[in-house]
């Protein structure tokens, strides 16, 4: 039997398991070259669902348990995805990974809200914070011609089932604050998902020329805001 590559192997699994996905704006997602993309994040399948909806293959960085459970690191190994190290080296570990794989014009997925609203299932609408990692790496990054794609999730009909005890987690990831707590991790299954694919934000060199002592963080922290704002007026728009 033929090995399917990442994007098929996503495009598979979403009909396996009959997620019905709707896409809006696919058209705004470059074809080709660096880019990072970024969305809202509460289910395994969010990944496959990014790779559908911008037709490309995306090397997804995924928290370091994920590499280590029997089954799911099979998965993510398939989809590409790269875990993640332990928390003591985990940011070094992130960009080096990520500059690899952006310098050979790949694209990489990252999901800014962390390892939280897959715990804890935020409502549909709901987007949580951004961690600012993903901006320090793009304006950081040493490629001329790099895009941020901001993509919505937007569930229309979903269940949530539990499939593993946190705590069980807490003995692949010890370093997880959120595994040393009582409950189940949920699994998000979506039956129907509108996907929607926002402007693609250029990083242009007048932000890198002001990512610069203590504008740096400033310059982050404004790039962070117009992907969260962007992602979020998407969603609204796909959830109701």
């Amino acid at each position: 039997m033929a090995v399917l590559s990442p994007l098929h192997l996503s495009r598979f699994l979403l009909q396996t398991i009959g997620t019905r996905t709707y896409f809006y704006y696919r058209d705004r997602a470059p074809k080709k070259g660096a880019l990072l993309v970024v969305s809202n994040h509460r289910s395994a399948l969010d990944a496959l669902l990014l790779m559908a909806a911008i037709e490309r293959p995306i090397r997804f960085a995924c928290h370091h348990y994920m590499g280590q459970v029997p089954v799911m690191r099979e998965v993510v190994n398939e989809l590409g995805c790269f875990p993640l190290e332990n928390s003591k080296n985990r940011q070094s570990s992130f960009f080096n990974q990520a500059i690899d794989l952006l310098q050979t014009q790949q694209a990489v997925g990252i999901f800014p809200e962390g390892t939280r609203p897959m715990v804890h299932s935020p409502e549909p609408s709901d987007v949580g914070e951004f961690h600012r990692g993903f901006a320090h790496l793009a304006l950081r990054a040493p490629i001329a011609d790099l895009a941020i794609l901001p993509v919505a999730i937007a569930p229309q009909a979903e269940t949530v089932n539990s499939a593993v005890p946190l705590k069980l987690l807490s003995f692949f990831d010890p370093s997880e604050p959120l595994f040393n707590q009582e409950g189940w991790h949920p699994l998000v299954l979506y039956q129907r998902v509108n996907m929607l694919v926002g402007h693609p934000i250029w990083i242009s060199s007048s932000q890198r020329r002001d990512y610069q002592g203590k504008y740096a963080k400033k310059t982050a922290i404004e790039l962070v805001d117009r992907c969260h704002s962007e992602i979020k007026t998407l969603l609204h728009q796909g959830c109701y």
